[in-house]
């Protein structure tokens, strides 16, 4: 019996969304923090800031991996109301003050990912861009979603995969994930371009054909 060998995937975040979003591959998978911060450079755009984040993030980890064979998916999401970026609130004044400010407004939903493969010198870094539609919120809206979901540690306050798709009245995306805070689409697609399609994978696996370089 042949053994493929497969790179070790490792997501380069510790968002239970993300780790949720690249668990339905059903690929074997870690986790490790990036070591940066996430500070807007001046003038820096909010589509530029997640994109720049996301590749930083990307390398940072793999610098933490060495020689090893790793597949390594950074991502940031960055929120845009009016050109200026909507980072996420922390706490429940700044997300009330997010979400009056978001109603009857169009916000850009900025979500980079980055996939790095060091040993084969791939670096691919690319944004998906959701359009979405707030709501009239009243501040009793705001107030009842903001005590059942919390969501301090989403980008504009918006916690989209549950409760928070009732402040919405539309959503323009090419890939539903990436609001969540992964675009699937992107990242499957750069993965089968670093040389670890999922889909050839997962038959390994079921196969008992993969292996992982040590």
């Amino acid at each position: 019996m042949t053994t493929n060998t497969w790179p070790r995937l490792i997501l380069g975040s510790t968002s239970p969304y993300r780790r949720d979003l690249l668990g339905r591959l059903g690929l074997p998978f870690e986790t490790c923090a990036p070591r940066i911060a996430e500070t807007p450079l001046d003038g820096e755009s909010p589509r530029s800031l997640a994109w720049r984040l996301a590749q930083a993030k990307a390398q940072d980890v793999a610098d933490q991996y060495k020689q090893a064979d790793v597949l390594v998916i950074g991502s940031d999401q960055v929120a845009e109301l009016n050109e200026a970026p909507l980072g996420k609130p922390g706490n429940h004044e700044r997300a009330r003050a997010q979400l009056q400010a978001m109603r009857r407004q169009i916000v850009l939903f900025h979500t980079a990912v980055c996939v790095v493969r060091p040993l084969r010198g791939f670096i691919q870094t690319q944004v998906s861009t959701v359009k979405v539609q707030f709501r009239d919120l009243t501040d009793k809206d705001i107030e009842t979603y903001l005590l059942a979901e919390q969501p301090y540690d989403c980008a504009g306050s918006a916690k989209a995969e549950s409760l928070g798709i009732v402040l919405l009245d539309r959503i323009e995306s090419d890939d539903p994930t990436a609001l969540i805070g992964l675009p699937m689409i992107i990242t499957s697609r750069l993965m089968r371009e670093a040389g670890a399609d999922p889909l050839m994978w997962r038959s390994d696996l079921c196969d008992g054909t993969t292996a992982h370089p040590t």
